[in-house]
C-alpha cells in the first residue's frame, strides 16, 4: 500500500505572549515559531484499519495514553472526515522529541500526518491544511506549512514566514517534571487577574537578526510556571552564564533552551551535575524536511 515519510521536527517559541481569552474560552497568543533539527520520524501508510504505533527513545514509561486522543491519531482522523480519504491508515511514530515538555511533539507528529496524508492523497488540499490543523491544537498549523520559522496570532492559525536566520546551537534542557497547557493557562489567569494585554506590532526588521530577537524574546509562562517550579529560573541562568545569546521557556515548559553563537558545553551549565535533567544538543533549523513518498 502507498505510504509516506516525514520527519516531525521540534520547535522552540522566541517570543510567547498570552493575550485575552476569547468567548471560545482559548487565549489567543502572539508567538515566534522556530523549527529545530530535533525530530520524530512519521511514517503514515495507507491501510484497511485504522492504527497508530509509537516507539522510541523518548517514549515515556507511562506511555503515550489513549490511541484516540494521540494528535497524530486526531490528525488522520479529521483528515479523512474532511475528505472522504482514506479509509484507512497505519501510523508509526518513532519519538525522539520529549514528551509534554513544550516543544510541540505531538502538535509535529500531527502536522507531519496531515502533510503526509496530502501527499499521498488522489486530491491533496494544499494551504487549505491550516484550516482542519487549526482544532487540534496552537502549534499545529505551524507544523503544517513549510516554513522553519513564522510569527503566530490568533490560535496559531495566522502565520507570516518569516526570513530564514543563520542557524545556531541550540541546548535543550528538559526537567524531571511536565507542565500541563491547561494549568500554566490558569496560573497566568491567576496571576494577572482582569488585566488582559493587548496584541503588538512586531516589526520583520526588528527580528531579522539573532540580536534583534535576543532585545524582544520573552515567555508570558515563565513566571507564572518558575515560581511553582523555581528551577526553571536557576536552569534558564546558568544558560545565560554559559553566554547564550537567548535562553527562554518553550511554550507553557517544562523545557529550558538557550542559542549558543558556538556549541555550548553542557557540564559548564550545570546540567552535568544535576539529577532527573535531560540534554539534548540540537540546531535552529534552516529547513522543512521534505515528505518522502515511498
Amino acid at each position: 500500500m502507498p505510504s509516506a515519510r516525514v520527519r516531525a521536527q521540534a520547535k522552540v517559541n522566541l517570543i510567547l505572549r498570552v493575550l485575552a481569552r476569547e468567548s471560545s474560552g482559548f487565549h489567543s497568543i502572539e508567538t515566534i515559531f522556530l523549527r529545530l533539527d530535533l525530530a520524530d520520524d512519521v511514517r503514515v501508510r495507507v491501510a484497511s484499519g485504522r492504527t497508530l504505533d509509537c516507539r522510541g527513545s523518548a517514549m515515556p514509561a507511562h506511555g503515550l495514553g489513549s490511541v484516540e486522543q494521540n494528535l497524530a491519531y486526531r490528525a488522520a482522523v479529521a483528515y479523512a472526515d474532511a475528505t472522504g480519504w482514506p479509509s484507512g491508515f497505519a501510523i508509526e511514530v518513532d519519538k525522539r522529541i520529549p514528551v509534554g515538555a513544550g516543544l510541540g511533539g505531538g502538535s509535529a507528529d500531527a502536522g507531519a500526518v496531515l502533510r503526509a496524508l496530502d501527499a499521498l492523497s488522489p486530491n491533496p488540499l494544499g494551504a487549505r491544511l491550516v484550516e482542519l490543523a487549526t482544532p487540534l491544537g496552537a502549534d499545529v498549523p505551524f507544523m503544517t506549512i513549510e516554513s522553519p520559522m513564522a510569527l503566530g496570532w490568533g490560535r496559531g492559525e495566522r502565520l507570516l514566514p518569516l526570513p530564514v536566520l543563520e542557524t545556531r546551537p541550540v541546548l535543550i534542557v528538559v526537567p524531571a517534571f511536565a507542565v500541563a497547557t491547561g494549568e500554566a493557562y490558569a496560573w497566568v489567569s491567576a496571576e494577572r487577574g482582569a488585566y488582559a494585554p493587548a496584541a503588538t506590532v512586531i516589526a520583520p526588521d526588528s527580528i531579522a537578526t539573532w540580536e534583534g530577537l535576543a532585545a524582544l524574546a520573552s515567555n508570558d509562562f515563565e513566571s507564572a510556571v518558575a515560581r511553582r517550579h523555581p528551577v526553571i529560573s536557576e536552569l534558564l541562568d546558568e544558560l545565560r552564564s554559559a553566554d547564550a545569546l537567548l535562553a527562554l521557556m518553550s511554550g507553557s515548559g517544562s523545557t529550558v533552551f538557550g542559542v549558543f553563537a558556538e556549541p555550548p558545553d553542557a557540564a559548564a551549565v550545570g546540567v552535568a551535575r544535576s539529577v532527573g535533567l535531560t540534554t539534548i544538543p540540537t540546531a535552529t533549523s534552516d529547513r522543512v524536511f521534505r515528505v518522502e513518498l515511498e
